[in-house]
């Protein structure tokens, strides 16, 4: 299975760049596993809210395919403990899933077209993140849900 996050917005920012690279390279020790980071539309901050929600969905929407299992990552999504992620991510690769994309909304979320294509919508917690830290968040989750998978001294409970 390849494992792929997917963002809008600009690259990563310098005080979080490492830290995503880093836990992205322990990831590919499991999982075969990408970033795109999807460009802000052109002309965003001329759209409102609504349209620059559109705009991004649609993008995202031309990049799936119809067989990636696509996890959208909203605050009113269902929250996991790690060994649940761990338990969600084995349940993928136990049903020989080709694609498990994460998907970071832009400024304002994400579209609700994206949340009704999502197989599910994850919330890391009720607090608000700024975007930049959300990659850092899930890529350093799901390398500790590799590990829990795995049974290695990473995680400790």
């Amino acid at each position: 299975m390849r494992i792929e996050f997917w963002a809008i917005g600009k690259n990563h920012e310098p005080s979080v760049k490492t830290g995503v690279e880093d836990f992205t390279a322990r990831v590919n020790k499991y999982f075969k596993v990408a970033w795109n980071i999807i460009p802000v539309p052109k002309n965003a901050g001329m759209l409102s809210e609504m349209d620059l929600r559109k705009r991004e969905g649609e993008t995202i929407l031309e990049w799936l395919h119809k067989d990636d299992y696509v996890v959208a990552l909203d605050e009113r999504g269902k929250q996991f403990t790690s060994i649940k992620l761990a338990q969600f991510i084995q349940a993928r690769a136990n049903e020989s899933r080709k694609k498990l994309v994460f998907i970071i909304g832009g400024a304002f979320g994400l579209d609700s077209a994206i949340l009704k294509r999502a197989d599910h919508t994850w919330s890391l917690s009720e607090l608000t993140f700024p975007h930049q830290l959300v990659r850092l968040i899930i890529a350093e989750q799901v390398y500790r849900a590799c590990t829990i998978l795995k049974n290695e001294k990473y995680h400790h409970q």
